[in-house]
C-alpha cells in the first residue's frame, strides 16, 4: 500500500520549503524505487522541473509529504504530529549529549523558521528524557527529541 502524507496549508510552497531543508527531503521524485505511484509522479512531474506543494525523501523509503492549500487557517491542537528524532533514539546518549543535539536541532529549525513552545527535561540522570514542542511557520506542532 502506497500513503502519503498530507498537511493542510495556507501557503503550501513555504511549508514545503520548511519541511524540505527539516527533514532532508526533495521536491523532486526519487528515482527508485520503481513503483507505479512514482511513475505517476514522475508522469506529472517530468524529469527536469519540481513540485512547489510536495516534497519526497530522497530514497524513495518515507512517505511524500503534501502541502493541501486550504482558505481557513489553523484552529486549534494538531491531532496528529510529526515527531523528529535527531538522537536517532539512540538510548545509549548522556543526558547531557541528548540535549546537545536535541538543542542544536532546535536551533537549525529556529533559523528556517519554527517556533519553540516549551522544552520538556527530566532531570534523573538514568532517565534521558528530553524533548522540545516547536511549531512549523505556520502553527503545526512536532516535537523534537
Amino acid at each position: 500500500m502506497f500513503w502519503q502524507v498530507t498537511i493542510d496549508a495556507n501557503e503550501p510552497a513555504r511549508l514545503a520549503r520548511f519541511w524540505s531543508a527539516a527533514l532532508g527531503y526533495e521536491p523532486r521524485v526519487p528515482t527508485e524505487p520503481s513503483t507505479p505511484w512514482w511513475d505517476h509522479y514522475r508522469g506529472r512531474l517530468g524529469e527536469a522541473d519540481a513540485f512547489t506543494d510536495r516534497i519526497f525523501d530522497p530514497d524513495g523509503r518515507r512517505p511524500p509529504i503534501w502541502f493541501q492549500q486550504v482558505p481557513e487557517s489553523k484552529a486549534g491542537k494538531n491531532r496528529v504530529h510529526l515527531d523528529l528524532y535527531p538522537t536517532e533514539r539512540d538510548d545509549r546518549l548522556s543526558q547531557e549529549r541528548r540535549v546537545e543535539v536535541v538543542d542544536a536541532t532546535v536551533e537549525e529549525l529556529v533559523a528556517l523558521g519554527a517556533t519553540v513552545v516549551r522544552r520538556d527535561r527530566d532531570d534523573d540522570p538514568d532517565d534521558p528524557f528530553y524533548y522540545v514542542v516547536m511549531q512549523d511557520p505556520e502553527g503545526n506542532e512536532f516535537c523534537v527529541s
